[in-house]
């Protein structure tokens, strides 16, 4: 059985205003939530990345929510160690005879109440839940149905108590009204989490979480839960936004079930980072009969707790520490960024986003922190791991958020630093603009650098550049010890520190996932295309991360153009840089960079990526309409096993061995991929798709995909080429033709040159039939 733990927004004072007897407590609450309403299939490709990155029994996993601040935290501990006594009474006083296993001790001695406590009937009822939790006499093993209204009793028994006891405590002003929270159950038990947009508040379409990057990002509304007082009547909460909800718990009837657990937390985990764009990391429960985990999901590690066996003291006091924890401490602890914010103000048409950016602004020279306002995401995380991006579509008042001047990508990147505190991005960049301000044909085939700098966030008294290292530096993982500078050779991401910044770009119009038409994503990849050879040819750079978020769709007085986006990843040609591995680049990422990330990079990856792109887009479809399309079709039972969505799931070496397969011969390629590019025959995006294998793969000298012997080679091959390629690796005496066409790269480029300025100016003409069409009609 799955469940969520769910946090509600409410009105609260000013950060200044501390908690007071009158203070009323924001909500966390518990939700129940199918496995089926979201996760679909078993996803292995998921289930083998949570095994290589997760760390079991890690002491120090609960200490993360513990607040910075020294008082606080002392008055957490009070409030645990008295609430633990409460629940001891009470299960005493709940247990049916003095000889049953929990009042016994060992050597037949009795426990005795430390405090005494009044009757309350709520409170008595939760505890004689609990007493049937944690009694091993009771029964050797609860199932998760049985366990899940049990597990929700700890959570409200905790919740009546936290406010009482901030009360009885003492505050002496540390606490603040914003990091008081209660932990309560939902009451809706299939909730579905939903995929909408920020600003459309009442939609309630669901989408399949599983095709990345195509879903429409979060509903930021907030449904209004009021103030939650602690009274004896306070019962389960209703099902939240998706926005509110704060962690999943998964509850298994045996201890041999918690590989699935762990897989189905993941899964929910998966959708949270995809919901909430405030998120930096996330919290998971997951429960087998009395024992407990908790678990952190970092961006490139899982830490999992100690067990806490809430048979025993010891193990209930740990799990109520935790839920204080989660009740007082500031929001960075429960993964939440406090530097987006979410608004609502109903004069302004609805909720929004305050996003902090504190970068280097490009035309002064300076560094100028500045808050941007935003209804709309452009596009969502869509990984468990990785550098989880999110680009905003932003304006610098909330009266223009419907015309953004800027986009804004939030991003945590492991790259090393470039000058002046740059990341690799904006250092391009501003390569790139100077280069090509002299070339007034390219100067606008790039996105244009407004500011970059890394996040800051709160952390106590101090403010601290926020990174993986500063997030995560109480566990005891490599993810903080072990910095990778991009410049040097390649290491696992889990291995490596990442940085959370933000880089402000100039809006250009959407990404090319939300194309009008296949003939606007033709002009678009033909842009890009000259885009990439140009910075080759001038700036000997190499861009390395194409996909549908690298082109964006600008709107000009001649129609529409291609804009390329999105250099993270990008290295200079010869500089010996291989590919970079990362969860988020597989899908479009070229063979060779897949079957071998040391491979030194050309060109032609870059150029493979393009046709990776183009099939996708034309298989899924190039809209959000389109994408409904197909995902109404596959509901219905259609298109369940494309060979295409190979290229998503597995492993590197997984995807590199279907795209190998699938690009083998014309052929394959047609029956595989292009015939089930569209429901319309010969359409433009599957004889774009065609032509670009036909350059790619069909070459005169390195035909296919299929490794060539020894005697091919010879026959294939001049002197003077073999000569430039002694080091085509052999295996079983065969080459890799990918690698011989390394050897043919200027005449392909060429080729795909052309190829693409003819599909463009089809692709013109069919857009400017379609707009003179839409006159006449007029």
């Amino acid at each position: 059985m799955t469940t969520h733990l769910t946090t509600g927004k409410v009105d609260l004072p000013s950060s200044s205003t501390m908690v007071n007897d009158k203070a009323d407590f924001s909500i966390l609450a518990v939700e129940d939530l199918s496995f089926s309403d979201i996760s679909g299939n078993r996803d292995d490709r998921l289930d083998g990345l949570i095994q290589s990155i997760l760390h079991r029994s890690c002491k120090a996993v609960c200490h993360l929510a513990t607040p910075c601040d020294p008082d606080l935290r002392t008055l957490v501990g009070n409030i645990a160690s008295d609430l633990t006594a409460d629940l001891e009474a009470r299960l005493l006083m709940a247990a049916p005879f003095k000889g049953h296993a929990y009042n016994t001790r060992s050597k037949g001695r009795i426990n005795k109440p430390r405090v005494t406590v009044s009757a309350n009937e709520p409170l008595d009822a939760y505890a004689r839940d609990i007493l049937k939790w944690t009694s091993k006499q009771l029964s050797t093993h609860l199932g998760a149905d049985s366990a899940a209204p049990l597990f929700e009793s700890f959570m409200l028994f905790v919740a009546h108590h936290i406010k009482e006891l901030v009360r009885r405590h003492g505050n002496t002003g540390f606490l603040k009204s914003e990091d008081c929270r209660l932990i309560l159950p939902v009451a809706n038990k299939g909730m579905k989490v939903e995929c909408t947009d920020i600003d459309s508040a009442d939609s309630d379409s669901s989408t399949d979480f599983y095709m990345p990057g195509y879903v429409n990002p979060t509903d930021f509304f907030s449904v209004e839960c009021g103030m939650c007082p602690v009274v004896s009547s306070m019962e389960k909460q209703a099902a939240p936004a998706p926005h509110l909800i704060f962690a999943g718990a998964e509850m298994v009837g045996h201890p041999d079930d918690y590989t699935e657990a762990e897989l189905r937390l993941a899964t929910k985990t998966k959708a949270l980072f995809f919901n909430q764009h405030n998120r930096r990391f996330a919290w998971g429960l997951a429960v087998s009969n009395r024992t407990i985990h908790a678990y952190v999901f970092g961006l490139d590690n899982i830490w999992a707790s100690t067990a806490m066996d809430i048979s025993g003291e010891k193990g209930r006091q740990a799990f109520i520490s935790l839920l204080v924890n989660w009740s007082l401490c500031s929001i960075d602890r429960l993964g939440f960024d406090p530097s987006i914010r979410y608004v609502v103000d109903r004069c302004v048409g609805g909720p929004y986003l305050e996003i902090d950016v504190h970068g280097m602004d490009r035309s002064t020279g300076k560094v100028e922190p500045r808050t941007y306002y935003s209804q709309r995401c452009l596009g969502a995380t869509d990984h468990l791991a990785g550098c989880h991006a999110r680009y905003f579509a932003a304006s610098t008042s909330p009266e223009s958020m419907d015309k953004p001047a800027f986009l804004i990508k939030d991003v945590w990147m492991t790259t090393g630093s470039g000058p002046a505190g740059d990341t690799r991005e904006s250092s391009v960049l501003n390569v790139l603009h100077t280069e090509f301000d002299k070339f007034s044909e390219f100067s606008d085939s790039f996105v244009q650098l407004v500011s970059a700098g890394p996040v800051f966030i709160s952390q106590g008294d101090t403010i601290v550049a926020d990174s993986t290292a500063t997030a995560f530096a109480e566990l005891p993982s490599t993810v903080q010890n072990v910095a990778k500078d991009s410049d040097n050779a390649q290491g696992s991401p889990s291995r490596c520190v990442r940085q959370h910044r933000r880089t402000v770009t100039k809006w250009t119009g959407n990404m090319i996932s939300e194309a009008d038409s296949e003939s606007q994503v033709i002009v678009a990849v033909a842009d890009t295309m000259v885009a990439l050879n140009a910075v080759y040819v001038k700036c000997n750079i190499l861009h390395g991360n194409i996909s549908d978020r690298a082109i964006l769709l600008q709107q000009t007085v001649d129609g529409i153009k291609g804009v390329l986006a999105e250099f993270d990843y990008a290295s200079y040609a010869g500089d010996g840089a291989g590919a970079v591995e990362a969860p988020e680049l597989m899908l479009f990422q070229s063979i060779r960079s897949l079957d071998n990330p040391r491979a030194i990079r050309t060109p032609l990856d870059d150029c493979e990526s393009l046709l990776y792109l183009v099939c996708w887009l034309g298989t899924f479809g190039v809209n959000q309409a389109q994408r409904a399309a197909y995902a109404a079709r596959h509901a219905a039972g259609f298109e369940l096993h494309l060979p295409i969505k190979n290229w998503n799931q597995g492993t590197a070496a997984h995807i590199a061995s279907y795209k190998r397969l699938h690009m083998a011969t014309e052929a394959i390629f047609c029956d595989a991929i292009v015939s089930r590019m569209s429901e319309d025959e010969d359409s433009p995006l599957q004889n774009l798709a065609m032509d670009i294998y036909r350059v790619l793969f069909l070459h005169p000298g390195c035909y296919g995909t299929i490794w060539l012997s020894n005697r091919q080679f010879a026959r294939v091959m001049d002197v003077d080429i073999r000569a430039a390629l002694h080091e085509v690796p052999v295996i079983n005496g065969k080459r890799d033709p990918l690698v011989l066409r390394y050897a043919f790269m200027a005449a392909i480029l060429a080729n795909l040159l052309g190829v693409l300025a003819r599909h463009r100016d089809v692709a013109l003409a069919a857009l400017a039939a379609d707009a003179a069409n839409t006159e006449g009609g007029s």
